[in-house]
């Protein structure tokens, strides 16, 4: 069995969107950078997580760069996977290390089906107006993320910047302060099949809170999003109907319940005999 999961705002969260005091009990640092915990996971989810990676494949996928997924503590130190996925699905590392080979195959796919790098950010600028942008990074060579003040985001620009982008090859997402902008070809879910045929194990539980997470989640077998960020806000405006559960608690503690979800399935799938591989 192999589990799948986005990390920020699903099984780990900064301290702005814990949702509770970060003096709450049954909270665990996960990423400690410069002596500052920057997120945290909830201790119970934390138990659960040890235990299933124990017995199953568990696999991180991640927006966050490479560099950005090695400074989380939790899956250097704590749960050590042996694949994780990065950059949206533009690189896998296995045991730690950068596979090439994807990595090649990706960005040849990106110069097929997308517009250049170049022409996107520039379209990109001339709707996010300077004094909105906070700061911008174009990360790991394949895809761009703004930190803006998305109070002054006029939505339906940025809808339009999106509708457009989508024509040129680029996907959007907009995630608390982030927004996203990332070539077709930079998927999750292309990165999870690809690990998926390589580890030949069956079946796949996921969990995912943001548009980038949507091909993950569909690409699953079972599946199980947060009631916070993109995914829950489609499914609450009627935009579209989704037959994965949502949890019950927003915030840090959604993980604890995501993780109840994922030894629920595995304990049923073992009594079944479909469960560990």
């Amino acid at each position: 069995m192999i589990y799948a999961s986005d990390l920020d705002r699903t099984l780990i969260y900064s301290p702005s969107a814990i949702g509770v005091p970060e003096d709450s009990p049954g909270l665990v640092p996960a990423e400690i950078v410069d002596g500052k915990t920057v997120s945290y996971i909830s201790q119970h989810a934390l138990e659960l997580l040890k235990e299933l990676a124990a017995k199953i494949i568990f696999m991180p996928v991640t927006t966050r760069t490479v560099a950005q997924y090695r400074r989380i503590n939790l899956f250097q130190d704590t749960v050590i996977p042996h694949y994780a996925i990065t950059s949206n699905g533009g690189n896998i590392l296995v045991n730690g290390i950068v596979d090439q080979e994807w990595r090649t195959a990706v960005g040849r796919l990106v110069e097929r089906g997308s517009a250049s790098a170049e022409e996107a950010g520039r379209l990109v600028r001339s709707v996010v107006r300077p004094e909105w942008i906070i700061s911008e990074r174009y990360c790991d060579e394949l895809f761009y993320t703004f930190v803006v003040y998305r109070d002054l985001l006029p939505m339906d620009e940025i809808t339009r910047l999106s509708e457009h982008l989508n024509g040129w090859g680029w996907k959007v997402s907009l995630q608390g302060r982030k927004l996203y902008v990332v070539p077709e070809a930079v998927s999750k879910s292309d990165a999870i099949i690809h690990v998926r045929r390589t580890v030949h194990s069956e079946p796949m539980v996921a969990s995912g809170d943001s548009l980038l997470d949507k091909s993950l989640l569909a690409s699953a077998d079972y599946a199980i999003a947060p009631c916070h960020g993109e995914i829950f806000a489609e499914q609450q405006a009627g935009l579209v109907k989704l037959e994965y559960p949502f949890t019950k608690r927003a915030g840090v503690f959604a993980g604890d319940e995501i993780m109840e979800y994922v030894q629920r399935l595995y304990n049923n799938l073992t009594a079944l005999g479909v469960g560990p591989q």
